[in-house]
């Protein structure tokens, strides 16, 4: 790591003795070049102090020094480049959300149930953002998307990996239309890794692939009528049933499925 670059007067210098021996040597250089960055000292695409001058700053050795830096890279807060030093990155919410697909990734079927109902708080939300802000190219490319849906449904056997493909498609386009990067970001790791929920349901439950597909208009047509409202309900009436069937399934969120559910049946609009 190569640069004159100096730490804030602020940043922590060595581990305290009354923080206990529970805050590692490495969290003590996550903290400090956490401060760096959020007082402004290191901002996005800055680079790092040296290595020797880093390590005195906060009074860690080179062990717990690199320790500390590898970690923060594997958040996507730092980078590291060949001969050249460690930087800040970009800081997008992307990169930085890009850890939450992995926990994602990592949870059980049984627990899948938890991320849909994640799902179901953000999505409406981004489809109401997208409602209002969405424009006629995002429109077109949308329907693209559903039609290339309606195609592989009209095949004697249903390509279900390709169907899984469009929803995910889909889903993704109305979260980068809502104009919050971090609704982009969250989504995007959530759609992708419950996507053996939806294959599931797609294969044992009757006809829901269709009735996907159908939801999917619908909710296409509340954003060309740039409806906030009634894309916010068809979002989370359509993000409901799969969370509902999985909870079916694997147990333990049965009852709040059911009451979203019943919540959701009063408010439903006709359909489009």
């Amino acid at each position: 790591m190569t640069s004159e670059h100096a730490l804030p007067d602020g940043a922590p210098a060595a581990s305290d003795p009354a923080d206990g021996p529970a805050r590692s040597r490495a969290q003590v250089v996550i903290d400090g070049i956490r401060q760096m960055i959020t007082s402004g000292e290191l901002t996005a695409g800055s680079r790092l102090p040296i290595e020797r001058e880093l390590g005195a700053r906060l009074g860690v050795s080179r062990g717990p020094l690199r320790e500390g830096v590898r970690a923060l890279v594997i958040l996507g807060i730092l980078e590291t480049r060949q001969g050249d030093g460690t930087y800040v990155t970009s800081l997008d919410a992307a990169r930085l959300f890009e850890p939450l697909g992995m926990l994602a990734e990592l949870q059980s079927p049984e627990n899948s149930v938890h991320l849909l109902g994640v799902r179901r708080v953000l999505e409406p939300e981004a489809a109401a953002h997208a409602a209002l802000r969405i424009g006629d190219e995002e429109l077109e490319e949308a329907g693209r998307i559903l039609d290339r849906g309606e195609a592989l449904l009209a095949d004697d056997e249903i390509d279900l990996e390709g169907t899984i493909d469009v929803d995910t498609e889909f889903h993704r386009l109305i979260a980068t239309a809502s104009g919050n990067p971090a609704f982009a970001a969250i989504i995007d790791a959530l759609v992708s890794r419950t996507a053996r929920a939806r294959m599931w349901r797609a294969i044992h439950q009757h006809d829901a692939v269709h009735a996907t597909q159908r939801e999917h208009r619908a909710i296409l047509d509340a954003l060309a009528a740039h409806d906030p409202d009634r894309a916010r309900i068809r979002m989370q009436v359509h993000v409901l049933g799969v969370e509902e069937f999985t909870a079916s399934q694997f147990g333990g969120a049965e009852g709040e499925a059911e009451a979203a559910a019943s919540a959701l049946a009063d408010d439903e609009p006709a359909a489009s």
